[in-house]
């Protein structure tokens, strides 16, 4: 299966994604967790130590070059639009907990967008995690919907939006919908998240109406405090643990469905 997490900033991506690999994993099944965000803390959700993290593959100067066969100086850059990437999850991720950990990075100068060598590699990259890898791949993708307009979700099975009471995250829920057809992809979900009480999920099924609710995380102050100090998911919250493996469960029936459908 292959998800991304996305939303408005601050709603919890991260702790789903890094929650939701931990899970399947825990199932033994061989999953990748991949921090697309350039503001991202995966590798801390997930308890990687600051020192133990994978270096991002956007700032990998001389493995880009190599890749794209672009020269380092110069005027009118000419590279390669489609690098060899085949070998750099073996390569550069880092497991833990039987998860392994890919850091994507972000194209940092100034005025190169995606049109570039860096953008080229982290381009290709995804499109290979998403096509050719036969592990589960977790996405935590950047927030906002900058993401989807370069298509970097191009190709996930799932786009799972993330949204808590509050109108701002579920609008841009509503816009995560209609961009995702337009990048072809068909199936998108929201779970709430933070929800302290019936009323405030009444109210998120009301505001989403029309698109499924993949779960409910109930509002947990231990990881809403590791969420905002970029600490590690893994903390002594039975309910939220229960709820992550529904999700799980949830998302699991809905492949199984459409691959049934398929057959």
């Amino acid at each position: 299966m292959k998800v991304a997490i996305v939303g408005k900033g601050g709603v919890g991506k991260t702790t789903l994604a890094a929650a939701l690999a931990r899970w399947l994993a825990g199932l033994g099944r061989p999953v990748v967790a991949v921090d697309a965000d350039p503001d991202g803390n995966l590798g801390a959700a997930l308890g990687v130590s600051a020192d133990a993290l994978p270096q991002p593959i956007a700032g990998m100067r001389e493995l880009v070059l190599e890749r794209t066969e672009a020269r380092d100086e110069g005027a009118g850059l000419i590279f390669k639009m489609n690098p060899r990437v085949d070998d750099l999850p073996s390569r550069f991720a880092v497991a833990v907990g039987g998860v392994k950990l890919l850091v994507l990075g972000t194209v940092e100068t100034g005025g190169k967008g995606c049109m570039c060598p860096e953008g080229a590699v982290l381009k290709a990259l995804m499109q290979h995690l998403l096509l050719w890898v036969p592990d589960d791949v977790i996405l935590d993708m950047e927030a906002g919907l900058e993401h989807m307009g370069r298509a970097s979700a191009r190709g996930v099975d799932a786009l799972i939006a993330v949204v808590e009471p509050g109108m701002r995250s579920i609008q841009t829920a509503h816009r995560v919908r209609t961009l995702a057809g337009d990048i072809g992809v068909r199936r998108t979900m929201v779970v709430a998240n933070r929800v302290r009480h019936a009323q405030e999920l009444e109210r998120i099924e009301q505001a989403v109406a029309g698109q499924q609710i993949l779960g409910v995380l109930p509002f947990c102050a231990e990881l809403a405090r590791a969420d905002l100090e970029g600490r590690s998911a893994d903390v002594d919250a039975p309910d939220f643990t229960a709820a992550v493996g529904r999700i799980a469960q949830a998302l699991q029936e809905e492949f199984d469905g459409r691959q049934g459908a398929k057959g």
